[in-house]
């Protein structure tokens, strides 16, 4: 029996994962889990790229992670499911952070969309199949 599911999507892709949080939801439904969305964004603080932001840019960027995460979820799910979602605005490596949240949570399944469509399209992207590898729990890709 799944008791969480951990749903990781890329904000930046607008609506293109809502399909993967839609899986996600009926996998959590099924079983009455928890259900928690993850977006990551990445980490320039710790290079020589962050000289180059505004202070508070990093800031900025997760409140406006933040607002689109709820924003799909809402759109994706509706404003009452959406309000037992917990939301996960992460920094770093997106498979590092999906796993540890995935970890932290107790997730039993991380569901997770496979790369933009493009000439390689019969792979899976590196962040799916990083989280595939390595995961400590079953982990469903979505395409």
């Amino acid at each position: 029996m799944i008791k969480s599911v951990m749903c990781a999507v890329d904000v930046s892709n607008g609506d293109i994962d809502s399909t993967v949080l839609e899986q996600a939801a009926r996998m959590a439904e099924m079983d009455g889990a928890q259900l928690d969305v993850i977006t990551v964004l990445p980490d320039f603080g710790k290079s020589l790229v962050a000289g180059f932001f505004e202070a508070g840019f990093h800031e900025k960027a997760e409140a406006e992670a933040a607002r689109h995460l709820r924003d799909l979820c809402i759109a994706t799910l509706g404003e009452e499911r959406n309000q037992s979602v917990r939301h996960i605005v992460a920094t770093g490596t997106a498979y590092t952070e999906i796993l540890h949240a995935a970890e932290i949570a107790g997730s039993d399944l991380i569901v997770i969309g496979a790369h933009k469509l493009d000439i390689k399209d019969y792979m899976m992207g590196p962040n799916a199949s990083r989280v595939a590898r390595h995961a400590q729990c079953s982990v469903f890709v979505v395409r």
